[in-house]
C-alpha cells in the first residue's frame, strides 16, 4: 500500500465550498481508499491505496467530490516521500532558521517554467519571500500569509498551473499523519 497526502484547495474558506470532514472520508473510502484521515477542515487528506498513479486519484478525488458535494475543486496528490522531500528540503528552516509561524509551502500542480519563475524573482513584493522547490515554492511571509501578496491566485496566474498553500505547521503534521498511518 502507498500512503498519498491530498490537499483540496479552497474548501471550508470563509463560509465557502462547506464540506464536513466526516462526510469526506466517507465519500472517499468509496472509492476504495484506505485509512482516510483528515486533518482540521481545511481539506488535507492522508490515506493508503494500492494506485501508483497520483493524476489517476486526482481525477478520482475531484469526481467524487463534484458528484457527492457539487463542488468543483482542485486536487493534488502528493507522495509520502514527496511531502518527506519538501519538508527536508525547505531553505528557510535549514539554511536560515526562520520562524516556523511565518513559513508556508505552496504545492503546484507541476513544476513552473524556469523562465515564468524568474520573471517573479525580479520584483520585491515587500511582504515576503519564496524560493522555488520541487513542484513548491517555499514561502516566508514577514506580515503573515494574510497580509502578502504571493497567494495562491498570484502563483496560478504567474506561473500558469494550480496552487494550494499549507502553513509549516501543517505540512509537519499531513508528515507525521502520513507516517503513521
Amino acid at each position: 500500500m502507498q500512503t498519498y497526502i491530498t490537499v483540496l484547495r479552497g474548501i471550508n474558506v470563509s463560509g465557502q465550498k462547506l464540506i464536513k470532514m466526516d462526510a469526506l472520508r466517507s465519500a472517499l473510502e468509496t472509492l476504495g481508499l484506505n485509512k482516510v484521515t483528515t486533518y482540521i477542515q481545511s481539506g488535507n487528506i492522508v490515506f493508503q491505496k494500492d494506485e501508483s498513479n497520483c493524476a489517476s486519484l486526482e481525477s478520482m478525488i475531484h469526481s467524487v467530490i463534484a458528484d457527492k458535494f457539487g463542488f468543483d475543486v482542485k486536487v493534488l496528490v502528493l507522495t509520502k516521500e514527496y511531502l518527506h522531500s519538501i519538508a527536508d528540503n525547505n531553505p528557510f528552516v535549514n539554511d536560515r532558521n526562520e520562524d516556523i509561524a511565518f513559513l508556508h509551502t505552496t504545492f503546484l500542480s507541476e513544476q513552473p517554467s524556469d523562465v515564468l519563475f524568474e520573471k517573479l524573482r525580479t520584483v520585491d513584493y515587500g511582504t515576503g519571500e519564496f524560493l522555488l522547490g520541487d513542484k513548491a515554492v517555499y514561502l516566508f511571509c514577514t506580515k503573515g500569509y494574510g497580509n502578502t501578496k504571493l497567494s495562491n491566485t498570484f502563483f496560478e496566474s504567474k506561473l500558469k498551473v494550480t496552487a494550494t498553500t499549507r502553513n509549516w505547521r501543517t505540512v509537519n503534521e499531513l508528515l507525521g499523519i502520513a507516517k503513521n498511518i
